[in-house]
């Protein structure tokens, strides 16, 4: 039975209806427009935001700072929850601090932003997606589009995020299996656009001179997509490697092979090790929350692949690596 409603609730009711109905009616092209928006509202406003990141069961707070200006841009996340933790990117590097074990890890290879699911231009990944306005929403007391991004087949999970009309920044993003069910969110509950940022806020909080740093040398990276000697050769349409990085393992004698594949929006690592006594190994498939990884062993090496893909995904890229003749 349905419940006594007051009639301005339901006043409401048609009221969102009828903004969902002609939500609807917009063209795809429209949605496109919207992401591109959000992709360059990310990149080029300054804003201070705390938000909620969720995966499954397990949720952490977090603060972003972001900077923008004519030498590129900044960005420091703070975890507020759980063990301390900082991110800094620059245009070069993005460096992680642990203040819990005192470490300090420095990777200079193509820092990537740190919350952004989409590429700059969405036209370059609209033959794997399908985007559609599904309606309005507020988040963070702000008005909001919701855009539905929906895989073109079952190899790739769909994502639901709400875009600020104001200013287009991302306010809200859910990750979505195959069925539609959320398998990760990010929600700002805090959030000023700025004109600009103070330096001082970029700045690690780092407390004690007895950290140990680890770094990516040059050395120890490849960039030449034509240098590895592994091959994917199966992998889903759309998707084409981006990048090739050879470095150290856990000792000196390991040396770890990472190919990186992505269809613009999805990403799929696959990593590469030689097996060793010490090495212990996992076989088979692991989840975690939207994270599926597939591991297998061939020829003397363990081969493992990891994404926020569905596990025939990754299952099937790791079984289908070989030595590339």
């Amino acid at each position: 039975m349905r419940p006594c409603l007051p009639a301005p609730f339901l006043l409401l009711l048609a009221c969102i209806g009828a903004a969902n109905a002609y939500a609807d009616s917009d063209s795809a092209l429209s949605a496109q427009q919207l992401l591109n928006n959000m992709s360059r509202a990310l990149s080029t406003l300054n804003y201070d935001g705390t938000f909620i990141y969720q995966r499954g069961h397990q949720m952490d707070s977090m603060r972003l700072i972001h900077k923008a200006n004519k030498d590129g841009e900044f960005e420091r996340l703070i975890s507020l929850t759980g063990s301390p933790r900082e991110v800094i990117r620059n245009n070069e590097s993005v460096t992680c601090i642990f203040p819990d074990n005192q470490s300090v890890m420095v990777e200079k290879s193509r820092p990537e932003k740190l919350v952004s699911p989409l590429p700059e231009s969405i036209e370059t990944v609209a033959s794997n997606y399908t985007f559609e306005i599904a309606g309005e929403d507020r988040v963070t007391g702000r008005h909001a589009w919701i855009i539905h991004i929906i895989p073109n087949d079952q190899y790739r999970y769909g994502y639901q995020l709400w875009i600020d009309k104001e200013n287009n920044l991302l306010l809200k993003s859910e990750l979505r299996n195959e069925d539609g069910m959320p398998l990760e969110q990010i929600m700002f509950t805090q959030l000023n656009i700025l004109d600009t940022v103070p330096d001082s806020l970029l700045k690690p909080s780092l407390s004690g001179t007895n950290y140990t740093w680890y770094e990516n040398s040059p050395a120890e990276v490849s960039k030449k997509l034509g240098e590895s000697p592994w091959k994917v050769t199966w992998m889903p349409a759309g998707f084409s490697m981006k990048d090739y990085v050879k470095q150290m393992g856990d000792n000196s004698d390991s040396v770890v092979e990472h190919l990186i594949y992505t269809d613009g929006v999805a990403m799929v690592s696959v990593f590469i090790e030689k097996l060793r006594k010490d090495l212990s190994v996992s076989i088979g498939p692991s989840r975690l929350g939207g994270v599926n990884a597939f591991a297998r062993s061939f020829d003397g090496y363990q081969v493992t692949a990891v994404g926020e893909v569905p596990q025939a995904t990754v299952q099937g890229m790791a079984n289908s690596v070989v030595i590339n003749q």
